[in-house]
């Protein structure tokens, strides 16, 4: 019956709706006479029989002139109050005008006409919001709705309510807050409980979901709130912050999940924007490596800040394509003028990085690319030699040629005393940029910026452990004791920048990355932020199991940002600038001529080798070894591991670097 009854046409509810319309005036003008004399009418007062017939006829044109007929009733909103009070107000101006017409004044009290109109709008509006609320609650309960509390009743949580008052898929049941003074208190038509509450209220009022509705807290408080909902078997979601609200980029009704990204982390620093601007604002600026997660996140910000020309070099077509869409759709939505150029191709190519340069007048560089995947790199040392190096050397070497202003590389926590053959990379990369910068050249100030994992990038753990929980995991860390520091990866983006913008010559920069985590805590808290349980000992008959497949080669429990405890403060609160030992130009040029013999011969132990000569900390480990070792053999295996450069197998999809 409920479901024929919400299939009515809506003819057919119109109709209802005036039928409704014209009996409650009826009545609505008699009471007003009975409270007027505090008494039922006797028989002789026949004028008010024939009002209460004539003024619901005359009202219902006063009604559809307001457009009260037209508006559906489970849509409206509180811009229907004012239809209801103009509606109401015309037909009181009706009556008054029906009763001089019939010359009935004396028999008509004034206060007649002021108790019909307060009776009428509270009779109509209540008739119409009552409906409203049978509907909703009729089509939820047809479309299995899920009933969900919002966590905070300010603001916010009432926008938030305000927002989905319409939204069939959720039925929202109560607010939670902290705040004592609101409890037991009604916001939005829906009272607020304590936090204490939660669990009675899961059981009674059968809720499956919490709307975080708290954009303005800090990262610390919502961690601390989402502990509290754990172990509550149910799903958190939250609204934007409030960053993402106020720039237009969302709309405060939109709810998503909790990602792992609103918790981790410190609470971000506001950028300052004349170092966001110094090295962009109308300048030519090339980033390499455009279409990676630290690149593509670069572009986006410098595009926001009005550079001349922005030019996106990368060597994987798909990517390049997906960036320069979306910088040219935020260009036209943005309307600005800065002309952006895609452009395919390698670091590792000198000559097409140099004719680049001169080409567009490059005044600014940011060197993101890199190959940066701990496992892939141990098994392909050459080719990351290749462009880790030898790319950041002929992107340097061009920079300087073509006078480019400033040139700033992306580094890596690994970096510092690494142990595998990407970080050993990575910190030539940095050894390069610190003998250029030693040479005593002044056209292009070479800068690098330290920094550990982004959260969500495409080297992170945290897809991977999305992709493992939706399957039903096992969720897999390499060791239980595995620690890292995370960032976002706008926040990462924007202190490179203005880090960039502080360089003097040779600057190791290094940036705030707050509190290490635990990978373990980390797959955990991810688990649980999806609505189910870790499997272990205390819970074996959780959801997901979390499995431990030990280090992968090259893998360090603990990562550092410094070499040394030489450090000093910039005028940015959360960049720290580095005093480092490097090697001189000359000393560095020797091993890369070494560096080149390696790779014309496909020697990756002498290549390790060198790294080992360079680097500070960096062992092979014995991963040449076991190339050679293939190489004496003289299997048909061997060939192949020498032409891929493989030095060590590594497991596949296990997270923890």
């Amino acid at each position: 019956m409920l479901h024929q009854l919400a299939q009515i046409p809506r003819s057919a509810k119109q109709a209802i709706m005036i039928a409704c319309d014209v009996v409650l005036l009826a009545l609505i003008v008699w009471l007003a006479f009975v409270l007027r004399f505090e008494a039922f009418l006797p028989a002789e007062y026949l004028a008010v029989w024939w009002l209460s017939l004539a003024v619901p006829a005359l009202t219902l044109p006063c009604f559809m002139v307001t457009g009260l007929y037209r508006a559906i009733v489970r849509y409206l909103g509180a811009q229907a109050i004012t239809s209801i009070i103009q509606g109401v107000t015309l037909s009181t101006f009706a009556f008054i005008a029906l009763v001089a017409a019939l010359r009935i004044d004396e028999s008509v009290p004034r206060t007649a006409y002021v108790l019909y109109w307060g009776l009428a709008v509270l009779a109509i509006g209540g008739s119409r919001y009552a409906a409203r609320t049978w509907f909703r609650q009729l089509i939820r309960g047809l479309s299995g709705s899920e009933r969900v509390a919002i966590y905070g009743a300010g603001a916010a949580g009432v926008q938030l309510a305000q927002g989905m008052d319409a939204e069939q898929s959720f039925d929202l049941i109560c607010f939670i807050d902290d705040d004592p003074n609101l409890h037991g208190r009604v916001v939005h038509g829906l009272k607020v409980h304590a936090p204490a509450d939660l669990p009675m209220l899961i059981e009674r009022q059968d809720i499956h979901r919490v709307l975080l509705a708290i954009p303005s807290a800090r990262r610390s408080r919502r961690r601390e709130i989402v502990d509290g909902l754990h172990g509550l078997g149910i799903k958190v979601m939250t609204m934007p912050g409030i960053v993402d609200i106020l720039s237009g980029n969302a709309r405060i009704d939109e709810v998503r999940e909790v990602r792992i990204e609103d918790l981790l982390g410190r609470d971000p620093v506001m950028p300052s924007l004349e170092l966001m601007e110094r090295c962009i604002r109308d300048k030519n600026v090339l980033v390499t490596g455009a279409g990676g997660s630290i690149g593509s996140e670069l572009c986006r910000q410098i595009l926001m800040l009005r550079p001349k020309t922005l030019v996106l070099l990368e060597q994987s077509e798909f990517a390049l394509y997906q960036i320069d869409r979306e910088l040219l759709s935020e260009s036209i939505v943005e309307r600005t003028a800065t002309r952006v150029v895609p452009l395919l191709g390698s670091v590792v190519d000198a000559q097409r990085v140099r004719r680049i340069l001169e080409t567009f007048q490059v005044h600014t560089v940011y060197h993101a690319a890199a190959y940066k995947h701990v496992p892939i790199v141990e098994g392909n040392v050459l080719e990351a030699v290749q462009n880790n190096i030898f790319g950041t050397l002929h992107a340097a070497q061009a920079a300087e040629a073509a006078g480019v202003e400033r040139f700033v590389l992306i580094s890596t926590d690994k970096a510092v005393r690494p142990t595998n053959v990407m970080g050993a990379t990575k910190r030539f990369a940095e050894l390069i940029l610190q003998a250029m910068a030693d040479r005593g050249r002044q056209e292009t100030i070479f800068s690098m910026v330290r920094f550990g994992n982004v959260l969500g990038s495409s080297g992170s753990v945290v897809p991977l452990f999305r992709e493992q929980i939706a399957q039903g995991g096992p969720v897999t860390v390499t060791h239980p004791e595995v620690t890292r520091y995370f960032m976002t990866i706008p926040e990462a983006a924007a202190l490179v920048i203005q880090a960039g913008s502080m360089g003097t010559g040779g600057d190791v920069f290094v940036l705030d990355m707050g509190e290490p985590v635990k990978i373990l805590d980390l797959a955990r808290r991810m688990v649980q932020l999806t609505g189910l349980e870790v499997q272990d000992e205390a819970h074996p008959d959780g959801d997901i199991r979390v499995a431990f497949t030990g280090l992968r080669p090259g893998e360090k429990l603990y990562e550092e940002l410094l070499l040394g405890e030489n450090i000093s403060a910039t005028e940015h609160s959360m960049i720290m600038r580095a005093e480092e030992a490097f090697l001189p130009y000359g000393g560095l040029k020797e091993l890369l001529d070494v560096f080149r013999a390696a790779d014309r011969g496909f020697e990756c132990q002498s290549a390790i080798q060198i790294l080992e000569r360079a680097v500070d900390g960096f062992s092979g480990n014995g991963l040449g070894h076991d190339l050679m070792a293939r190489e004496m053999a003289g299997t048909e295996q061997a060939g192949v591991a020498s032409f891929n450069m493989a030095v060590a197998p590594a497991p596949a999809k296990v997270a923890g670097a």
